[in-house]
Formats: structure tokens, sequence, C-alpha cells
């Protein structure tokens, strides 16, 4: 918005100081003005005549001496400090503006580096800090605080332009895969039209579900869904009951332990998340029966739900390969898929855990990935207990169980958006 030019804060500012400094100058001179005006008479005093001035008695006379005592008048105090008044007003008033035009100066320095700083961040140039020297105080904390801005904008704009980046990737290999099987289609006319038409549904069917995961990314980080009453606990056994036959396929047992757990939250996102937990815990472990019907073990998960201190916690544990703890902590960003987790079959996109922690951090929750000692991985997500179930002789460290029923219409036969 354009705006007329006006004063700079330094100028106010020196103003401000020379003003400050005139005024106590006028009420100190103010004070001796009327200190001296108290004791000195109102009137001039008569003038002596010629043998008063001159007329003393002999010394040894023994006669009294008129002595006459002629002070100043308010008169003389005009003409004498009126003036020395002046020059004093005129001496604070040169100094309040040199001085304050530097004190002003000094003081906003720190300002000057960080509009300069803001300059640049507007320019597009992020990795800029201020890194404001000197003890804390109002400056400082808005050095820091522009400095913690400007690092988390721009950790946000390298994964929006890596997120972008892999989108753009991904999307573009079964478009690609597509083209590929409609060309060779038009070159052999004598190709299987079935087999093609299997094998561009599934290329479809993938690029489907990846557009479906990134809309609901997207839903998730702009947290624009209604809260309502939840409970975790349901989520879970609706996730675990849908996946069911995906885990029999896999010769997988699903153990369940799930106590009551409210929430606040978006109940097809709640919904989501549980699913992606499940799912990712199912495709994820031991290798099922072979081709010749062999196990390599039998592979667990384990779902539970509770209340735990002042949250409420959902927990997806799983055996499986061991993890190294470094790509354990990618795990959650997007596209990112451990070389040794990913199998043939139900591997999804690369989508799952990020929306999983997109969903978590939109109710203002934790999620925890830890790997297992035996191999496999624990994922946990706290999200906050509501307010009207916390109680506050609660042990953190103990799991609480809230006996009241509540009031939550179950989500009907539902059918959530393949696993991602």
């Amino acid at each position: 918005m354009a705006r007329a030019p006006g004063m700079s804060a330094r100028l106010k500012l020196t103003f401000s100081y020379a003003g400050i400094v005139m005024l106590a100058g006028s009420l100190l001179i103010a004070v001796a003005w009327i200190f001296a005006l108290r004791w000195l008479p109102d009137h001039d005093p008569p003038k002596p005549s010629p043998g008063q001035m001159t007329a003393m008695p002999a010394p040894g006379s023994g006669a009294n001496p008129a002595i006459l005592i002629l002070g100043p008048s308010r008169s003389d105090l005009m003409r004498g400090f009126a003036p020395a008044a002046a020059v004093a007003l005129a001496f604070l008033l040169l100094l309040g503006l040199v001085g304050g035009w530097f004190l002003a100066g000094r003081m906003l320095a720190p300002l000057t580096r960080i509009t300069d700083a803001t300059r640049l961040a507007a320019t597009g140039s992020l990795a800029h800090r201020i890194e404001l020297e000197g003890r804390t105080d109002e400056f400082r904390e808005l050095a820091d605080t522009f400095d913690t801005m400007l690092a988390r904008l721009e950790a946000h704009v390298a994964e929006q332009q890596r997120f972008a980046s892999n989108a753009s990737h991904e999307l573009r290999t079964p478009l690609a895969i597509t083209q590929s099987l409609l060309d060779a289609a038009r070159n052999d006319a004598e190709r299987d039209t079935d087999r093609l038409i299997d094998r561009l549904h599934v290329v479809n069917t993938r690029a489907i579900d990846l557009t479906e995961a990134l809309l609901l990314l997207s839903r998730a980080n702009q947290r624009s869904f209604a809260r309502e009453e939840a409970d975790l606990s349901l989520m879970a056994e609706e996730a675990t009951e849908t996946l069911l036959p995906l885990a029999e396929r896999h010769d997988l047992l699903i153990e369940t332990s799930c106590a009551v757990a409210p929430a606040i939250g978006s109940l097809a996102l709640l919904l989501q998340l549980a699913t992606n937990l499940v799912h990712n815990a199912i495709v994820h472990n031991l290798p099922g029966k072979g081709s010749e019907g062999t196990t390599s073990g039998q592979g667990m998960i384990w779902v539970s739900t509770g209340i735990r201190g002042d949250d409420v916690e959902l927990s997806v544990e799983n055996t499986g390969d061991k993890l190294a703890p470094e790509l354990v902590a990618t795990l959650t960003e997007p596209f990112q898929r451990g070389t040794e987790r990913v199998h043939t079959d139900h591997a999804g996109v690369g989508l799952g855990l990020a929306i999983v922690d997109s969903i978590t951090r939109a109710h203002d929750g934790a999620l925890t990935l830890t790997p297992r000692p035996g191999g496999g991985l624990r994922v946990t997500v706290r999200l906050p207990l509501p307010a009207p179930y916390r109680t506050p002789t609660a042990d953190a460290s103990e799991t609480r169980y809230v006996p009241t029923a509540l009031r939550l219409a179950r989500i009907g036969p539902s059918h959530p958006s393949s696993p991602t």
C-alpha cells in the first residue's frame, strides 16, 4: 500500500530526546527563578541621599553609625538572570539535538540490521541470519525470533521443493508407462488387448492412489477439517478389521489391545492414520508363504490404544527386517522408502508415514518411530487428551482408562482410501 513519506524513527527519537532535555532544563531554571524571587523584595529599595552615603561617625565618638544595606531587586534579577537562562536553554537544545541524534542512531542500529535481513529475505535469500551480538533485550529477542523464522522458512521451502520434485517424478512414472503401452499397442496390431487393458488398469489405479494421497496430505497440512469427538480405539479396530484379509494373505497374526482413547479431530483423517499404520505393519513385515509354501517365521502385529498421562496413545508394532536408526529417521519424509523394506506387493507410493505424520501434527500430536531390537518397527502416535477427561492426580507413567462411555457414531461400513 502506497503511503506518504514521513519522518524517520531516528529523527523522531532525536526530537524526543531534545524535547525531554529542554523540558528538564526549563523546569530547573523555573525552580531557580522562583527560589530567587522568594528572597528578593517586590519593589526597588529607596535610593540613599548624598549625606547618607558619605556621613560616617568618627572613630571613638561613641555615636551609632547609620548603616544602609543595599541589595539586588527583581528588576536586577530580570536583567542578569534572563539572558543567562536563555543561553543555557539554547545550549541544552543544541546538546539535546546532537546527543539525541547519536543516541538514536546507536539504539536503532540493531533495527537497521533486522531491516536489512528482512529485505534480503524478501528477495528470496533465506540463508542470511542476523546473529545479533550482546545481552538479551527487546532487539536481541526480535533478532533471534527472526532468525528462527528464517531457519524454519528455509527448511519448509527446501522441503516443498523436494516434495514437488519427488511428486513430479512419481506422477511421471505411471504416465510414461501408459504412454509406452499405448505406443506398443499402436505399433503391434496383434497385441493381446485384454492384457494391455489389465496393465493400463493397474498403472491407472496407482496414479489415482498417488493423486488421492497427495490431496490427503495437502488437506492434513492445511488443517482444513472439522473437529469432533472421536475414539482412537474404534479407529484402530476398524482399520484392523478392514485389513485383516490382507494380513491373512501375508500369513500374519494381529493382536489388538484397545482401551478407550478419546480425542478431538477429524474422524476420516484419524481413520486414515490408523489404516496407514496397520497397512504399513502388514506389507513391511516378515515374508509370508513363498511359492513352495514355506515361511521364514510367523509375522506378528500388535495394535494397542489407551490413555497415558495427558495424552491418548495409538501404538502399532510389527516384526520385520532390522532397521538402522538413520533409515528410520527418514521414513516420515514423502516418497522416502527403505530399500530393504519395500516388497513387491502393496508397496504403496511412499506417502504412508508422511501422511500419518501430517495428520498427527494437524491434531497437535507427536509421532515416534522406534526400531525393534529383533527387527521391525514400533510406531506411536500421541494426541492431546480432551480436557474433560484429564485428572490432575493422574500419574503420567501409568495408563489410565476412562470409564465414561463416549457418544460416538460408529463410522458405518466405511471403505477408507487405499493405504499409501
